[in-house]
């Protein structure tokens, strides 16, 4: 299951929102496949009009920024030019940190317009729900935009007709893709060339939150109205399993339960699991939307006070408080032969419902251990039956 790289790049807990910010100025920013489409587009189009490569090229971002590229590889040759750059996600390595994104243009037939071709190593779009078209090339609406302002930019100032054919590509894209989601959403071939504001921000997560949300809008496109997000691997063969739940159907939630349950609440299904080990979920009960260990901690104070409520003994109660890790409180809590997994459970499940609010979505919680053994399922319920439960 991918995991992307930046992951372990993420700095300690971060106390405040003022303090997350100031720590991400110190950080390096990066450029996203599709503004190094584009240069490598601009590059290439300007020496096939003019026999000459601009090296750095700079192209002009949605937000105003005009970032430079310095170009990999070059060539000119007949009726095409080719142009390579490497990407460069700064302090926020992801999986394509380090390609080598590959643009190539010729002119294409009066009046086809820019046209976009997959090269080797980027896919195609097979599955509807996504924002291209099914046999369309896995290139975003933002890049694809670039590129054409590209084009019209270089047609004016050179004077000829905006009919550009574009095919991109990627070094070893098939298998940067084994690491994405891309087969799971229907892309095949290689990987997507993405990007809304050109930048990668680090440690943003943005990518993989952005995965989840293509991931949802594939399963309701293919009318799957059961999805199930968990935090990794052992849990989703379980909950897949335990469901019988196309592969599509399951959504690489990680830690990012917040990000999935709030696009769920503007694109709902009819039901949706959140699938993971008992201490992830413990966080989720406690209120925490992000699960990372570098983001939020097991409050055992909260912990103690879930175990008295559950009429443990003093002792336990202490045990409990002074315990390193939510799997001692498991184990101590089994010994004494008290419920504190389905109480997890029905709180996370409370947790999930407040980002959720009203809706018709059913929701339920499974719990699992490290060995991929079940260790509760919560109740079936909707916003209305959680409300009216006692």
């Amino acid at each position: 299951m991918w995991r992307p790289d930046w992951l372990h790049y993420i700095p300690k807990y971060m106390t405040d929102d003022t303090e997350k910010a100031q720590k991400e100025q110190i950080l390096r920013r990066g450029w996203t496949t599709g503004a190094c489409a584009t240069a490598a587009t601009k590059a290439a189009l300007s020496a096939l009009v003019s026999s000459r490569f601009p090296d750095p090229v700079s192209i002009t971002l949605p937000k105003g920024q005009t970032p430079s590229f310095a170009l990999d590889c070059e060539r000119l040759e007949g009726d095409f030019a080719e142009v390579g750059i490497i990407k460069d996600a700064g302090d926020d390595p992801d999986v394509t940190h380090g390609a080598l994104i590959l643009s190539t243009v010729r002119f294409g037939p009066a009046g086809s317009g820019v046209r976009f071709f997959a090269g080797k190593g980027v896919g195609m779009v097979t599955r509807p729900g996504l924002p291209i078209p099914v046999g369309e090339p896995a290139i975003n609406p933002v890049p694809r935009q670039l590129m054409r302002d590209v084009v019209q930019e270089l047609a004016k100032e050179h004077g000829f007709a905006s009919d550009v054919d574009i095919t991109i590509s990627v070094r070893n894209g098939e298998k940067l893709a084994k690491h994405t989601w891309n087969p799971r959403l229907g892309i095949v071939g290689g990987i997507s060339i993405l990007g809304t504001t050109g930048i990668v921000v680090p440690f943003s997560c943005s990518a993989w939150i952005h995965s989840i949300h293509r991931g949802i809008d594939v399963a309701r496109a293919e009318g799957q109205g059961h999805v199930a997000g968990c935090t990794g691997s052992t849990s989703e063969k379980t909950v897949r399993t335990l469901y019988e739940l196309p592969e599509f159907a399951m959504l690489d939630m990680g830690d990012f339960v917040g990000g999935m349950l709030k696009y769920l609440r503007r694109n709902p299904v009819a039901r949706v699991t959140i699938g993971g080990g008992f201490a992830k979920l413990t966080k989720l009960a406690q209120g925490h939307m992000d699960l990372h260990s570098g983001r939020s901690q097991v409050d055992f104070d909260w912990m103690a006070a879930e175990v008295a409520s559950l009429g443990a003994f003093p002792e336990l109660v202490e045990e409990v408080r002074q315990a390193n890790t939510a799997l001692a409180v498991l184990q101590l809590c089994e010994a004494a032969g008290v419920a504190i997994v389905p109480h997890v459970a029905n709180l996370a499940q409370r947790a999930a419902f407040k980002i959720l609010g009203p809706s018709e979505i059913a929701l339920d919680i499974v719990v699992i251990a490290r060995d991929g053994t079940l260790l509760t399922q919560s109740e079936i319920l909707t916003y209305d039956q959680l409300e009216h439960a006692p």
